[in-house]
């Protein structure tokens, strides 16, 4: 192309002649350029568009538009996927798993060493703190969990830990793991906390488990004599309850009989003092009948009054022997 001679001012100034014909494929190219700032945000995700690298908006599920880069960005990241992360283990791609013993290995708040593994699933609630609040998101959960675990058992005793109290150091430790990553202004939510195992370490786990068994037997002992005194007293009891009924019924008895014997001798009473001799005699006749029940009984009158007196004859039909 040959140049071109304008005058500025004073002076000539040589320029280049443009071929007028490219004029087409810069505006295509500039078109294209545009194209490829529409973008697809999926259903499970949201659009975090950042413009010279400033944050900007935040676009929902579907078919969207930015200025091509470098002038914006935009970050997808799937907020309604629930993360894992795993503690004092890793799954290996096999389906074993190792343990990680820097992670897994803590002190409970009596000084004993357990080894407990633990999964934490999260997932996203605010991804503008997520991508831009903090660095290395997996990274941050994985040692705020680490230390919230390590924090609670520390206030346990190792029994709680490795028996009873597994569900409440679940709970507690999702409760600090979420204060934690909320100071953080990380902008995950901590969907659960599962302990997969709390056991003693390796080297000491023969010696936990005689203790255990001898736990096992005080527990059986136990269970036993309560068995024995459940059967046991309420029978004392029932028999108390008998002697005492047995009792009452004896004293009500002898107290019948008492009113019984007092209430003879008040008609005895009236009646010798009708007659004092015949009821002195009468009393003496049947008392001599209990004492001699089987010999035959002659009755000698008195001297001075030639009177007999009057008998049933009790020895009737029996001779001497007492036979008939």
């Amino acid at each position: 192309m040959s140049p071109r001679r304008i005058m500025v001012g004073d002076q000539e100034v040589q320029i280049p002649d443009f071929n007028f014909k490219l004029t087409p494929i810069i505006i295509g190219l500039f078109v294209l350029w545009l194209a490829t700032g529409v973008y697809i945000v999926g259903p499970d995700e949201v659009g975090v568009v950042r413009t010279f690298g400033k944050f900007t908006r935040v676009v929902q599920s579907g078919l969207n538009w930015k200025f091509p880069a470098p002038i914006e960005v935009v970050n997808t990241p799937k907020v309604t996927e629930v993360k894992r992360i795993e503690i004092g283990f890793r799954t290996l791609k096999n389906g074993q798993y190792r343990t990680v013993e820097k992670e897994s290995l803590m002190l409970t708040g009596d000084e004993n060493i357990v080894d407990a593994e633990m999964i934490v699933q999260y997932k996203i609630k605010d991804p503008v703190s997520y991508l831009f609040k903090i660095v290395g998101p997996e990274l941050t959960v994985r040692e705020a969990a680490e230390a919230s675990l390590r924090t609670v058992v520390g206030r346990n005793k190792i029994d709680e830990t490795l028996t009873t109290g597994k569900f409440t150091i679940q709970e507690e430790t999702k409760t600090q793991l979420q204060l934690i990553l909320d100071i953080y202004n990380s902008g995950i939510h901590v969907v659960a906390v599962q302990l997969q195992d709390v056991s003693p370490p390796k080297e000491v786990i023969g010696a936990f488990k005689d203790v255990a068994s001898a736990k096992e037997d005080k527990n059986r002992m136990i269970n036993q004599a309560e068995g024995y005194r459940n059967d046991v007293i309420p029978k004392a009891r029932g028999e108390a309850e008998a002697m005492i009924r047995d009792a009452e019924g004896f004293k009500e008895s002898r107290i019948k009989r008492s009113e019984g014997d007092a209430a003879k001798f008040t008609t005895i009473l009236k009646e010798y003092r009708k007659a004092k001799n015949i009821t002195e005699k009468r009393l003496y006749l049947e008392t001599m009948e209990k004492v001699l029940p089987d010999i035959e009984k002659i009755i000698v009158p008195d001297k001075n009054s030639g009177n007999m007196l009057n008998l049933l004859n009790l020895n009737t039909g029996k001779d001497k022997g007492g036979k008939k």
